[in-house]
């Protein structure tokens, strides 16, 4: 089967969609009917990462698993490990309220979850640097 020519066309008609989704918010305008425009852009945006997460799927996981099936025993592994990161983010986060905060009470859980949600994004640029400083060592002492 020809799944580049489905990918393309795939690709095309969301294109397509994307564009019509624009041209509609700025023709309306954002501000009008209740931010109509702008929560259409919004669930067009949902159901593509939608399709993207479920394209994602579909190939690491049906086609992955057909061509190579130790490959899935890797994606349990690499999904457990990621799993156990954020369980440590969550476990580390304090929860605590904001300092000078005046506007309304935040609910605990999400205090907690935002704090998970920047513990994370401080683990992940950590490691991104890391791993850039490693990669530059790694190619000079190789050449």
């Amino acid at each position: 089967m020809k799944y580049e020519k489905i990918i393309k066309w795939v690709l095309a008609v969301l294109f397509v969609v994307g564009i019509v989704f624009s041209f509609y918010g700025f023709a309306v305008g954002f501000e009008s009917n209740g931010n109509a425009p702008v929560d259409n852009m919004l669930y067009c945006a949902y159901a593509f990462a939608g399709i993207a997460i479920l394209a994602v799927l579909f190939g690491v996981v049906v086609i992955g698993g057909i061509n190579n099936p130790k490959s899935l025993l890797k994606l349990l592994a690499g999904l457990v490990a990621i799993v156990a990161i954020v369980a440590v983010a969550y476990v580390l986060a304090p929860g605590t309220p904001a300092v000078g905060y005046l506007g309304e009470p935040v609910s605990d859980g999400t205090l907690k979850l935002t704090d998970t949600i920047l513990n994370l994004t401080y683990l992940l640029f950590g490691a991104a640097i890391l791993s850039l400083v490693v990669g530059w060592i790694v190619g000079a002492t190789r050449k």
